[in-house]
Parts: structure tokens; C-alpha cells; sequence
């Protein structure tokens, strides 16, 4: 049996409500819901997480269908609720791209494939997770 992948964040409060993160791997990530920001917010990462995990696929598999991108972007929206802990109750994901030979259907495939089977976020999102808090 395996050892299960384990991914690790640092986070470091900056001051305000400001903070970075910090991966193993040494890239940072700047969270901002201060007044003046200048990062994303905790809520905006994760619809940007969510978008460029299935980015990453989408582009894998069109590649490997022999019909590579040539133009790639999507469009997150999520819509909160109303009150505490103001969880996102639905997320569009919009996939806008180009490419030769490239048809509307291949896209829609693929984005299936990406959000029900690949993207880790996505199914993580609509998923029971195990959150466990330690206090040091």
C-alpha cells in the first residue's frame, strides 16, 4: 500500500488581513481581505484553484486528442449565501476557447471529464472531507 499524497501550505499572517502562503515546493501565494487589497481573497483562491485544475486537464486532453488550444480561458463564478460561513451554494465554470478543428462538443467532453473524473478540486468540492484542527 501507498503513503497517501500529502500537499502542505504555509500560511503567515502579514498583518491586516493580509496573509501568505508559502508551499513546500517555495511558491507563494498572496491572500488579501484587508481594506486595500492587493492579493485575493480566501473565496477568490479557491474559485481560481478550482479553474486552473481544470484548466490543466482541459488542455491535457484536447492535446492528447490531437486538438491542441490555441486560445484558453475560463470564467468563475460562484454565488455565496447569505449567511455565516457564507459557503458557496453554486459555481459556474465557463470554458471559452479556440483551436483548429476544435468543436463545441470536444470542449463540453472534455470539460465533463475534467469536472467528474480529473480535477481534484472539483471533487473535492463535492465532497465529504475529513477537516481536523489542531491548536499548538
Amino acid at each position: 500500500m501507498t503513503a497517501p499524497d500529502k500537499k502542505t501550505m504555509h500560511v503567515t499572517w502579514l498583518g491586516e488581513q493580509r496573509y501568505v502562503g508559502v508551499s513546500a515546493s517555495g511558491h507563494q501565494l498572496l491572500i488579501d481581505n484587508s481594506p486595500l487589497k492587493v492579493g485575493v481573497s480566501p473565496m477568490e483562491a479557491l474559485l481560481g484553484a478550482l479553474a486552473s485544475c481544470t484548466a490543466y486537464d482541459i488542455v491535457e486532453i484536447m492535446k492528447k486528442r490531437r486538438t491542441p488550444l490555441t486560445a484558453y480561458r475560463i470564467e468563475v463564478e460562484g454565488e455565496r449565501a447569505e449567511t455565516a460561513p457564507k459557503r458557496y451554494t453554486r459555481i459556474v465554470v465557463r470554458h471559452i476557447a479556440s483551436g483548429e478543428g476544435l468543436t463545441e462538443e470536444a470542449l463540453s467532453k472534455a470539460a465533463h471529464l475534467s469536472h467528474e473524473k480529473y480535477c481534484s478540486v472539483a471533487a473535492t468540492l463535492n465532497s465529504e472531507i475529513t477537516l481536523e484542527t489542531r491548536v499548538e
